[in-house]
């Protein structure tokens, strides 16, 4: 095993370059002022202050956890129907489904949430599908409904993997138990599908809720100049503002927030009487 450790060290210096070093520089402008000023410089949580003292910057935050949150429970209604449509359908159609799903991400996001700019303008495809029956024309962009709807489109194929991974796996002498004593389709879902399944959802969860909370191109192109989320805010600190110290206290924020969910997620996870594992 000793010559194979040696292969270990050029993704550990990838990994402290790329990922490590980044870190502890955000951590070290989140804490100290303003300027490159060696005799000014001093640690100060003047930033966070600055943030948790600004009620716009606290709406904006209540904001992108709304979308986040809303984004994620419509990615889970619509998902596990279609990942548990797929996983109990016929073995020969199974791959076409998953590619179909799969087939949207391999193209850039940004170009995928550009089409959707096209197709809910007030001209656009859907106003004019719309139109067709009499109805509208509604104004859909810049708005909330755009912006979850971009978000939706874009990390829903992550939801439906993941459940769709669990459901493959799971046991289905289970099911055929549950059947021989008296279970309807109903109960065996309930008792033993959707409790077997809850790890898929959670790592669906994460993997859409993470995202959504810090995305800052879809809801730029899709809520407009207008419509501002953390994320946007972070962008302008440090590409427009330059105040890259107020932006790496955001960013530190943010990463605690998010830290702090995966941490509910895994215990949530790994909680027996929770996902139904429990004897």
């Amino acid at each position: 095993m000793r010559q194979f450790r040696s292969m270990v060290y050029p993704y550990v210096l990838w990994i402290a370059i790329m990922i490590v070093v980044p870190m502890l520089m955000i951590l070290l402008y989140a804490f100290t002022n303003a300027g490159n000023d060696v005799t000014t410089f001093r640690f100060t949580l003047e930033n966070f202050g600055r943030f948790f003292s600004d009620a716009v910057f606290l709406d904006v935050l209540k904001r992108s956890l709304m979308i986040a949150i809303w984004t994620t429970i419509v990615c889970v209604l619509l998902g596990y129907p279609i990942a548990y449509a797929i996983a109990t359908g016929p073995e020969k159609s199974k791959m076409f489904w998953i590619l179909m799903i799969t087939l949207p991400t391999w193209i850039n996001m940004l170009v995928r949430t550009y089409a959707w700019v096209g197709i809910l303008q007030d001209d656009g495809l859907l106003n004019k599908f719309l139109g067709l029956f009499g109805i509208g024309p509604f104004h859909m962009m810049y708005t909330t409904f755009a912006v979850v709807l971009g978000m939706v489109y874009n990390f829903i194929p992550f939801m439906i993997l993941q459940i769709h991974t669990s459901l493959a796996k799971m046991d289905k002498s289970f099911l055929e138990a549950a059947s021989d004593l008296g279970a309807n389709r109903i109960q065996s879902f309930l008792h033993i599908t959707l409790p077997l399944s809850l790890p898929g959802v959670l790592s669906g969860i994460t993997l859409v809720f993470l995202p959504a909370v810090s995305s800052f191109f879809i809801p730029k192109l899709l809520g407009g100049g207008q419509y501002v989320l953390i994320g946007n805010v972070i962008e302008t600190q440090f590409l427009t503002s330059g105040d890259w110290n107020f932006g790496s206290a955001i960013s530190l924020i943010m990463a605690i927030i998010i830290m702090l969910s995966m941490y509910l997620t895994k215990k949530v996870d790994t909680d027996p009487a929770a996902n139904g594992r429990g004897e």
